[in-house]
């Protein structure tokens, strides 16, 4: 039996459109992404479950804004855009400062690694939930976890 969309969208459709904004940082990329994440889920619909629909929107939403945001690394805006955005930006230097560390803890990282980091860190998901989501067990999820947080204190000369 199919899911129900028009129900998800109105019941979940913040929570993703939450999510977005939190990752992509702009509202416009935000509110695209969550429609992305809706239009995979009608393309899905036969083929998914009612199990955890918040931690299935969650995690679409979460992979949809990672690619868009590793699309934006391999092809850069045009500089006018560019520009218009670095000029917005409210305190420019330590997004910029925050975003070079963060690149330095994940690029020896597993893709699946920031998804943890964001599950678990950010929406405070249980170890249990987490590894639920990504299909490893909790000793795996743990592991992952604290190799990121050592990485990060070695990174920051602690």
């Amino acid at each position: 039996m199919a899911i129900d969309v028009e129900h998800y969208y109105r019941r979940y459709g913040p929570m993703v459109v939450r999510r977005c904004r939190q990752l992509l940082k702009d509202e416009d990329r935000a509110m695209e992404a969550a429609q992305d994440v809706f239009v995979e889920l009608v393309r899905r619909q036969q083929s998914l479950t009612e199990e955890s629909p918040s931690g299935l929107l969650l995690r679409m939403a979460t992979n949809t804004c990672l690619n868009i945001l590793r699309s934006q690394r391999r092809h850069p805006e045009d500089a006018d855009t560019l520009l218009e955005r670095i000029a917005g930006a409210a305190d420019h230097e330590a997004q910029v400062i925050a975003r070079l560390r963060l690149d330095r803890i994940f690029r020896r990282e597993q893709p699946s690694t920031r998804l943890i980091a964001v599950l678990h860190l950010v929406d405070g998901l249980t170890l249990e939930e987490v590894a639920r989501e990504v299909g490893l067990s909790v000793s795996g999820v743990r592991k992952r976890l604290r190799t990121l947080r050592a990485r990060a204190l070695e990174l920051e000369g602690v």
